[in-house]
């Protein structure tokens, strides 16, 4: 399950995203996406490279007009590889990642 915080080009939070897939600004609007093309990244250990279409909508900010999401130069967030054995089955795992997140809409 997706959680990660969304950060400017300044370093500031401007959003965070999570399940859904889910994106949502500081102003409260989000946008809820569906992945409709997928790349491996060049980086073996990395999550892909994702195209990701808008669903749905909620809130009147700025995600309202997002109609498409591109997720590019991830670099991390793979699961590990060993997985979850059978006395671990209610643990939970995080893998950090990063990536550079492209919102594109309308004016």
């Amino acid at each position: 399950m997706p959680r990660a915080e969304l950060l400017g080009e300044n370093g500031q939070r401007v959003g965070r995203h999570f399940a859904g897939p889910t994106w949502e600004a500081s102003d409260g609007s989000r946008v809820v996406g569906k992945m409709i093309a997928n790349l491996p990244s060049p980086d073996s250990g990395s999550i892909p490279w994702l195209l990701i279409s808008a669903v749905s909508h909620e809130g009147t900010g700025k995600m309202t007009r997002v109609e498409s999401i591109q997720r590019l130069n991830t670099k991390g967030g793979k699961a590990p590889a060993a997985g979850c054995d059978a006395a671990h089955t209610n643990a939970e795992t995080s893998a950090p990642y990063e990536a550079d997140y492209y919102f594109y809409g309308a004016r």
